[in-house]
């Protein structure tokens, strides 16, 4: 399950976060944006079941869940945007190589 090289899971951890963020970001609607989340966390939890099993998959969407929660007290040492890019790449980076050396037999 793959995009143009990276791994779909990977890319939608992005868009959750980021866009999560940016709708949040817009609209003043914490919630809107909580739901981008939710969306693209389910999607990714799914990708990452089919591919590594259920305890990484967990792992790894607890670790998104971590990302997203770690991001508010981060942006206040430097910055809201740059603490979304921070924990995005981190989460995107871990989910990336978790698809590429482990794979479900």
């Amino acid at each position: 399950m793959k995009t143009r090289g990276l791994p779909l899971p990977s890319l939608l951890t992005a868009a959750g976060l980021l866009g999560g963020f940016a709708v949040a970001r817009r609209n003043g609607n914490r919630r809107a944006g909580g739901a981008v989340f939710a969306v693209a966390g389910a999607g990714s939890f799914l990708g990452w079941r089919r591919s590594l099993g259920t305890r990484p998959a967990l792992g790894l969407l607890a670790l998104y869940g971590a990302a997203m929660g770690g991001s508010h007290p981060l942006a206040k040492k430097i910055g809201a945007w740059q603490s979304v890019a921070a924990v995005t790449a981190t989460v995107a980076g871990v989910s990336t190589l978790a698809m590429s050396r482990k794979r479900k037999p």
